[in-house]
């Protein structure tokens, strides 16, 4: 189901992306003179792919759950992160969209 509203991006993992990763991950990408400057286009992939894949999980988890082959302990766990996951992906595009209108009511 969710490979329909976000075919182009596969998933690399089913945890969400908390903001202390993102800090210790641009920490890394800098870290050592040779190493390349962050991409703030790659790392806003990777947490489309990683809110992809924990949607994909919870999905997966609540069909396990309706089976009986997951305990509802699990589903719910699955459906919170992805709720988080879904909450920080619309946080983000709000903030983008009210810096965009901004910019755009500038006079040049």
């Amino acid at each position: 189901m969710i490979d329909a509203i976000v075919p182009s991006v596969s998933p690399v993992g089913s945890q969400p992306v908390s903001p202390t990763d993102l800090a210790r991950g641009a920490a890394a990408a800098g870290a050592g003179p040779d190493a390349p400057a962050a991409d703030f286009g790659a790392m806003l992939g990777q947490l489309a792919a990683n809110a992809s894949g924990t949607l994909k999980n919870a999905e997966a988890m609540s069909i396990a759950g309706i089976r009986g082959q997951a305990s509802v302990q699990q589903v719910v766990e699955a459906v919170m992160s992805a709720e988080q996951t879904l909450q920080g992906a619309l946080a983000i595009r709000d903030k983008a969209v009210a810096a965009y209108l901004e910019i755009s009511r500038m006079s040049i």
